[in-house]
């Protein structure tokens, strides 16, 4: 069995690196201070601490396509700012990552952007053409020869 103890000066030597650490981050990652869907434009606003406002269409969080108008409005900022939770869908998010546009696990953010990869516009398929005009794509060189 593992002992799990930790002496006095073991702890406040972590516990004020751990305080010191938080302070840091509070002061330099973005917070909410409130967090809202728009249910007229299907987005999350989320009010940040230094005024700027975040707006992020939910389609794009991991666990909310398939959720409805009112599981979405029950948002709320937790962990003093930190993060936003949806407690009926059991979803939670961080600020840092959403306004970094991180919007779930890996796989869920592969999977967006090779549905982005597969949007066609007409400026895509322009330069397409013109690429093509020129023999297409031009071959990978090998840049550790």
């Amino acid at each position: 069995m593992v002992n799990w103890t930790i002496d006095d000066k073991a702890f406040t030597t972590q516990y004020s690196a751990a305080t010191r650490a938080g302070k840091k981050a509070a002061a330099t990652e973005p917070r909410a201070v409130a967090a809202r869907y728009l249910r007229a434009s299907g987005r999350l606003a989320i009010e940040l601490t230094n005024g700027a406002t975040v707006l992020i269409p939910v389609r794009l969080l991991q666990g909310m396509r398939e959720a409805t108008p009112k599981q979405l409005s029950n948002v709320s900022v937790v962990g003093r700012g930190y993060g936003v939770s949806w407690p009926d869908l059991d979803c939670d998010f961080t600020v840092p990552g959403l306004v970094l546009g991180l919007f779930g696990t890996k796989t869920w953010m592969s999977t967006l952007a090779k549905a982005a990869g597969r949007v066609s516009t007409p400026a895509k398929a322009k330069a397409a053409r013109e690429n093509g005009k020129k023999g297409g794509r031009p071959p990978i060189k090998d840049h550790a020869a």
